[in-house]
């Protein structure tokens, strides 16, 4: 599929894999469907590569994960992670439509995502800042009406790039305004994890994040410590 030139926004039009990764995509989202009842989550991670590599269940094998972080915030509570690597917003929709989160009531649902879309590959153009906002908005309609009762939190998109200067960290910052403007609309609580994560100069440390995309355990950290605050009503 190449939708390079495609004029719609194809950030909210649902699409399943789109890239190839180190792991299996459609195994993992059998998966999700065969142990979402027995997990019966409290909690629901959506996003990407980012939030798949953090841990939980589903595990996928071959990758370690940030255990101590991930147990820092989550060991009380029944978790399900539907982070799926190279996953963008229209991914998430197609995997919403397909079951992930049917019959499911969690009591908060942490959406991660749209970093990217911000990619342009052979498979999938990139897309503009309002575009990846708008697949934001189509994924919580989908969880308000899949999920109800759930405490959204919506994260920020992630820095990215080693340095502040970077042209990518513009359209970060634009796509997180408008994600900030969503939240507050809607009264979802919103998490900017920046801060948390540069350096004092704005740069993007080896220690935090290797790549300058995915964390660490020290990135993951402070992740968990961003988000415990907002998991005490689960208890």
């Amino acid at each position: 599929m190449n939708d390079k030139n495609e004029t719609r926004n194809t950030a909210v039009i649902p699409v399943p894999k789109l890239e190839e990764d180190c792991y299996d995509w459609w195994e993992r989202h059998e998966h999700v469907l065969r142990i979402q009842e027995s997990v019966n989550p409290e909690i629901v991670l959506i996003g990407d590569s980012i939030t798949h590599f953090w841990g939980g269940d589903p595990h996928t094998p071959g990758i370690q994960g940030a255990p101590d972080a991930w147990n820092a915030v989550f060991a009380p509570y029944r978790v399900l992670n539907l982070g799926f690597g190279w996953d963008r917003t229209q991914n998430v929709l197609w995997r919403l439509d397909h079951g992930e989160l049917n019959g499911l009531s969690p009591r908060t649902v942490i959406i991660l995502i749209g970093t990217n879309n911000t990619s342009e590959t052979e498979n999938a153009r990139a897309n503009q800042p309002q575009e990846i906002a708008e697949g934001l908005r189509a994924i919580c309609d989908k969880v308000e009406a899949l999920a109800p009762g759930a405490q959204i939190v919506v994260m920020a998109v992630l820095p990215r790039e080693q340095y502040p200067n970077h042209p990518r960290r513009a359209v970060i910052a634009e796509i997180n305004s408008h994600y900030a403007e969503i939240a507050k609309e809607r009264r979802y609580a919103f998490i900017d994890l920046g801060p948390q994560l540069l350096e004092p100069d704005g740069s993007l440390s080896v220690e935090t994040a290797p790549d300058f995309c995915h964390l660490t355990e020290r990135g993951y950290r402070r992740w968990a410590d961003a988000l415990r605050p907002f998991l005490q009503h689960n208890r």
